[in-house]
């Protein structure tokens, strides 16, 4: 009930008085003074004026699950929500929940998790309370080899949303990193489970840099937060709930198509490495070219010096002028 009455209060224009909270949620007017007195507690700046009712005032940046399923107005996407304050990995709480039967589209998000990892095994900066880590459960009806594209539907719904909640343009580096001004902000990891060649589920874990302010000097030329290039704080909860709107959508125009023909032309208007020279890492020799983009299969196209074009399924491309790669 205290996600509903915060939604009801989020999306009034001005007071919600106790009886219409009573009335619509079927419960005693102690029952609503508790849970506004909660809500309190957890930050919520909340005016109760007798007469009028209440009003919410200002909302914290905090997360919470009461927080988050507050802000969702979406058909599957984050309808059954976890939340931890300190987790290990939301990919494994994921893939715990998903074996436990979790439906399509649960959501496991966290404001601290401390086995963060990122491609390859690489570890992933968690600090407490400036960034957001979350994970989406999928069950997807298709065969193995697609998982993969996933990874690149995500990417593009986090720089959409990056986009519309900050006002600046996030670009995606192909295959699973989104940056914004030639910095890293986001990094995706997606992990399957199969049965024989078909998806048993997928989980895609997400972390975001949103309000982090400094960076190890390990890394501080190539990371960046959200904060820092926009000079504002941002709603944790506020990119959480947009990335799930826009991954509804890209995804189901993603399944109607099987590939990602449907989106490709959008993928493309995010795309860092789009007609920019890359080197691509192959285990079997560097090479250097120009990528012109992904195919429906979400393959990185690179033309090659005497124009022949190669098609790159996974690995490490570095952009020029992006990550030291100068």
């Amino acid at each position: 009930m205290k996600s509903q009455i915060l939604a009801l209060l989020r999306n009034s224009e001005g007071y919600v008085s106790g009886q219409e909270l009573c009335d619509r949620f079927g419960v005693s007017r102690t029952a609503v003074w508790k849970a506004i007195k909660q809500l309190k507690e957890e930050g919520y700046q909340i005016e109760a004026v007798q007469n009028k009712g209440y009003c919410l005032l200002e909302c914290p940046d905090v997360l919470s699950k009461n927080e988050l399923l507050s802000r969702m107005d979406t058909k599957w996407a984050a309808k059954h929500i976890y939340y931890f304050d300190k987790t290990g990995s939301t990919n494994i709480d994921a893939k715990r929940v998903a074996e436990e039967g979790a439906p399509h589209g649960t959501l496991v998000a966290a404001d601290n998790q401390e086995s963060g990892r990122g491609r390859r095994g690489r570890g992933w900066q968690s600090p407490s309370g400036n960034n957001v880590y979350f994970t989406i459960v999928l069950r997807p009806q298709l065969a193995a080899d697609t998982a993969p594209m996933l990874t690149l539907v995500m990417a593009l719904s986090v720089a959409k949303a990056i986009t519309a909640q900050c006002g600046i343009k996030a670009q995606i580096k192909w295959p699973n990193d989104v940056v914004v001004n030639k910095k890293k902000v986001c990094g995706i990891l997606t992990e399957m489970a199969l049965e024989v060649s078909d998806i048993r589920y997928v989980v895609i874990g997400v972390g975001i840099n949103c309000n982090q302010k400094e960076f190890p000097e390990e890394i501080k030329e190539t990371a960046a937060s959200l904060f820092t290039e926009c000079g504002n704080p941002v709603s944790r909860a506020g990119i959480i709930q947009q990335v799930m709107e826009f991954f509804e959508a890209d995804y189901e125009a993603f399944m109607q198509e099987g590939n990602l023909s449907g989106i490709m032309e959008i993928y493309h208007e995010f795309l860092v490495n789009k007609d920019k020279q890359v080197k691509v890492l192959d285990p079997k020799g560097e090479y250097t070219g120009i990528a012109r983009g992904i195919n429906e299969k979400g393959e990185l196209l690179v033309e090659l010096e005497n124009g022949q074009m190669e098609t790159v399924y996974a690995g490490e491309v570095s952009v020029r002028g992006l990550y030291g790669y100068v």
